[in-house]
This record gives C-alpha cells, sequence and structure tokens, in this order.
C-alpha cells in the first residue's frame, strides 16, 4: 500500500476554540468504546498519491461521525483534492505545490467556506483538546465519533504499518523521524498504556497503543459536524452554543 504524509508542524493558536471550556469535560470518559459493530468506512481519499491527509482525515471525520447515526455521507478524491487546494493553495498536477497542511488552518478554512461535496457543502464546528488529557481526547471520541489529530511519525511506525504501532516495536522510535501526519481516533479498548486505540487512516484501521498515542501525538481536536448532529447526545445545548460561538468569535478574529 502506497501511503503519503502531509501534515506540517502543529501551530498551537491561543485564540482558537478550546473544548476545555464546555461542561462535557467535567465528566469520566467511558473506561471503553468499543464499535466493532460500527463500520466508519474510512476512504484513502487520494492520501496515497498527495500529502493531503489534512483534508483526508475531515471526508472521513463526517463520514465517521454518519456512520453512528445509521447513514452514510459519499464523498470523492476529487472532491478531497479540491478540498485541500483551497485550504493549502495546492495547484493540482503541480508537485511543487503539494506541500502539507496546518491543521488549525485547515479547520479554520473548513469553518468559514465548507467542504465542498456534489450534493452539499459541510461546515464543521471544532475546538482544540489539550495534549494532556487523554481523558478529555476520549470524551470526544465519544461524543463526536472521532477526534482529528496531529502525529509525528516515528520511521519505526512505517516499518509496522501491519502490526500495532507501539513505542516498543524495532527501529527509530524518534518522533518526527518518519514526517507528520492527519489520522483520526475512532475506538477503543480501554485506558491502560498497553490498550489499543482504533486510528482511521489510509483507507483503513491502523491499530495502537495509548502510549503509542502520547508518544507521537502533536495535536488533538474534536470536529462536530452540523449537518450531522452526533448521534451520542453527551453535549448539552449549553455546550452547542459555547462552542458555536467560540468558533464564530475565532473566524471573525482571522
Amino acid at each position: 500500500m502506497r501511503m503519503k504524509l502531509g501534515k506540517l508542524p502543529a501551530r498551537h493558536d491561543a485564540r482558537a476554540p478550546k473544548m476545555a471550556a464546555l461542561s462535557l469535560f467535567g465528566r469520566q470518559a467511558p473506561a471503553r468504546l468499543i464499535r466493532d459493530h460500527i463500520d466508519p468506512s474510512p476512504q484513502m481519499l487520494a492520501n496515497n498519491t498527495l500529502g493531503n491527509c489534512t483534508s483526508a482525515g475531515l471526508g472521513n471525520s463526517f463520514r465517521a461521525q454518519a456512520s453512528l447515526a445509521g447513514f452514510q455521507v459519499s464523498v470523492t478524491d476529487a472532491e478531497a483534492i479540491s478540498f485541500y487546494s483551497k485550504s493549502t493553495g495546492y495547484v493540482p498536477g503541480n508537485a511543487a505545490t503539494d506541500r502539507g497542511g496546518v491543521e488549525v488552518d485547515v479547520l479554520a478554512i473548513a469553518a468559514r467556506d465548507g467542504y465542498a461535496l456534489a450534493a452539499q457543502t459541510l461546515y464543521p464546528i471544532w475546538g482544540n483538546i489539550d495534549l494532556t488529557n487523554l481523558n478529555g481526547v476520549r470524551l470526544c471520541m465519544a461524543a463526536f465519533g472521532t477526534v482529528y489529530c496531529g502525529f509525528a511519525l516515528a520511521e519505526a511506525d512505517e516499518a509496522s504499518v501491519d502490526a500495532v504501532w507501539d513505542t516498543t516495536t524495532p527501529g527509530d522510535q524518534t518522533p518526527g523521524s518518519w514526517g507528520g501526519h492527519c489520522a483520526l481516533l475512532w475506538s477503543y479498548s480501554g485506558t491502560d498504556d498497553s490498550d489499543v486505540v482504533d486510528v482511521l487512516t489510509w483507507g483503513g484501521i491502523q491499530k495502537a497503543t495509548w502510549r503509542w498515542v502520547r508518544s507521537r501525538a502533536d495535536e488533538f481536536h474534536a470536529v462536530a459536524w452540523n449537518q450531522i448532529a452526533p448521534a451520542s447526545g453527551l453535549l448539552s445545548g449549553q455546550d452547542w452554543d459555547k462552542l458555536r460561538a467560540d468558533n464564530s468569535s475565532y473566524l471573525m478574529g482571522r
């Protein structure tokens, strides 16, 4: 399987919406999040030929969220490439412009201009999750379906794509020695360091441990799609209003 990376180094914007401001974050996350009975149907979305993982990640985010509500949203490679162009300046056919994307900028452009599909344009609202708050990460997985992540992948990860990503696999474990990548956290077997997390990427599900997530992650973002209400019911109306207002304020200040 061909795989491309493409996430540029994390840019942590102090003004960006923060999930910690919501009442949701006063809860304890589920001890496990088992979704073996649900198919999130991740697609490659051209991330085998382009460094458009930030766009592919958003496409697979709304597909995963829709799957929890019992339906699916179609997105094509061409649509994923079109949004990649809009959000990063990539010019189709010009390899020199295939430089990847900054996640907070990609999220802001999606929130402002939408992710255009043949039948509709989808608009997300989103918020940062502190890197040290894995309980918050798990809460947002349960609430929204996925968490949109930035990872600094190691060469050891490239060599173990067909196995479980862990900090104990052979090879160079230096975060970033392979490159930056955007992927989605979807489900987990437990919360111990050795428990397994399902990561949606490259059109499939990659297994990883929580200690690997802690080692590689350099940004976490919760993403909710306005036209695909999350099925969990975990967010109160007040939380929705707060998140929408914070997103509006952020966009007005850009």
